[in-house]
């Protein structure tokens, strides 16, 4: 049986895109198995999608000290069907901002201590331009979350 990853995503900047293409290339590694990952952006993504997930990868900039407009907005789309059916599934973070991320990653950390989902790996938080070192934690993020969804 198969099990669903779902990337949920708001990727303005070439620099969040990058990370994101880190992230899939990670959770889509051929030497994962029975992992269906779906990708959606944040605005789109229903919260039936969010319900039939099995984990999530969720990546944001850090906008004005918190997570995007459109990330928040899935979740406040979606929060009271995710509660309590969705309690105990894994979940990773990437996050990309120029200063004060610190609001963005207690924003997560909140909603998802709320839902009751489990961290599966550390924040992936960057500054700047991405380097080599930051994509590869990206691709770490993305393939170890998909992994701990493998049976």
């Amino acid at each position: 049986m198969s099990r669903t990853l779902l990337i949920v995503h708001h990727t303005p900047s070439p620099h969040c895109h990058e990370m994101f293409e880190a992230v899939v290339a990670g959770a889509t590694d051929p030497d994962i198995d029975g992992v269906d990952v779906v990708r959606r952006p944040a605005l789109t993504v229903s919260p039936v999608e969010m319900l039939e997930a099995d984990g999530y990868l969720l990546g944001t900039p850090a906008n004005l000290g918190s997570i995007s407009g459109a990330l928040k907005h899935a979740f406040d789309q979606s929060y009271y069907q995710l509660l309590d059916s969705t309690r105990g599934r894994p979940f990773g973070l990437w996050l990309h901002g120029n200063e004060g991320t610190e609001g963005a990653e207690r924003a997560v950390d909140g909603i998802t201590a709320g839902l009751g989902w489990v961290k599966a790996a550390e924040h992936v938080v960057i500054a700047g331009r991405p380097t080599k070192a930051d994509l590869e934690a990206c691709w770490n993020l993305g393939a170890t979350v998909a992994a701990s969804l493998m049976e």
